[in-house]
């Protein structure tokens, strides 16, 4: 059998799978409802929004110093080992949670930003090579993401991740991760 006569039975075999099947009637896709926010989500969200009314200068909306577009950022607690840092910097831990910030405003990626908060995250500010001024939102959030207590250490993405448009972000483990970390170990131990 040559390419033609493979061509033209090939074409034959899915005219005749086609028997019967009706075009669809609409263009339009339809997404399914998003799900309601768990509890934990709920209770996060009302935590941040608490701490927001509680300390206005919390996560300041003055003047930051400012990016460029391009720059990498870096950021550790005291005490972080640079294994853990080197980790985190080259993009070795998994990714529980992504936070996209593009195109919104400094108030509503401030909300957005606090809302969020898990274990190890992904925040997309994007390098703001189009804003004006450029890189504002990559500028504020290198500055607000050391200011809360719960983040250990951020840096820039590795380039599969978003580059310099993203950061890494390290947080402090829960009580209960802790105590999981701790029977691990000591099964592997003992």
């Amino acid at each position: 059998m040559n390419w033609e006569e493979g061509e033209m039975e090939s074409e034959s075999l899915f005219h005749q799978e086609m028997i019967g099947v009706k075009p669809l009637v609409s263009d339009r896709v339809r997404f399914a409802a998003q799900s309601a926010p768990s509890a934990a989500q709920l209770a996060r969200r009302a935590a941040a929004q608490q701490v927001l009314v509680a300390r206005p200068d919390y996560l300041s909306l003055e003047a930051v110093e400012m990016l460029s577009p391009h720059d990498l950022v870096g950021f550790k607690r005291e005490g972080i080992q640079e294994g853990v840092y080197r980790k985190l910097r080259l993009g070795k831990y998994a990714l529980q949670a992504v936070l996209d910030l593009h195109r919104h405003t400094l108030s509503e990626a401030r909300s957005a930003l606090l809302q969020f908060i898990a274990d190890c995250v992904l925040v997309l500010h994007g390098k703001g090579e189009r804003s004006q001024p450029q890189a504002l939102l990559k500028s504020y959030v290198s500055a607000w993401l050391p200011q809360i207590p719960e983040v250990m250490a951020l840096h820039s993405a590795e380039r599969r991740h978003g580059g310099s448009g993203a950061l890494y972000v390290l947080l402090r483990k829960s009580e209960r991760r802790k105590a999981d970390n701790r029977e691990r170990h000591q099964k592997r131990l003992g």
